[in-house]
């Protein structure tokens, strides 16, 4: 599916450059990996087996400029997620960060904005896991719309409101 030189998103651990596809014997037994080093580490080397699944799910092609396009056009249709319930919420929001389905994750970003932004209004924050939620989810989202779009991760906001509809 993968091959050395490709580009991939690995979860929330960013943006990756498949170095190789080999064998070795992590585990007491010889089977393939796909080899991944962070784009901005040397330290950062991931060894993720080509047969398990679950760990091939955090693992997807980089978007392209059109799809970020299309992904920002959507933004203001994408309803909020807010769940009342901590735990029920710190679950959902979990699920979200795990699976990094971009649509999901522009939606915990929008509720959490909204949340925010409400509990400003009345002199309050947001907890600190709802913080470390959206902290999360930006950096993921960010981190690939800035490499898709070849723009500093600093300059995605501003290129978000520049072209949403």
């Amino acid at each position: 599916m993968y091959k050395p030189g490709d580009t991939v998103m690995y979860g929330s651990f960013g943006i990756c450059t498949v170095t190789a596809v080999e064998k070795r014997d992590l585990t007491g037994k010889k089977q393939e990996y796909y080899i991944l080093k962070h784009i901005n580490s040397d330290k950062n080397i991931f060894y993720v087996p080509t047969d398990n699944e679950t760990a091939l799910s955090k693992l997807h092609r980089i978007c392209t400029k059109s799809d970020v396009d299309e992904l920002i056009s959507h933004m203001n249709s994408e309803e909020p997620i807010w769940i009342d319930n901590d735990i029920r919420r710190r679950e959902e929001y979990s699920r979200i960060i795990k699976d990094a389905d971009k649509h999901e994750i522009i939606r915990l970003i929008k509720t959490l904005y909204l949340r925010r932004k409400e509990l400003a209004e009345s002199g309050k924050k947001l907890r600190s896991a709802d913080e470390n939620y959206l902290s999360l989810a930006e950096n993921m989202l960010f981190e690939e719309f800035a490499y898709a779009l070849d723009i500093d991760k600093s300059e995605v906001v501003g290129y978000i409101q520049k072209h949403i509809t």
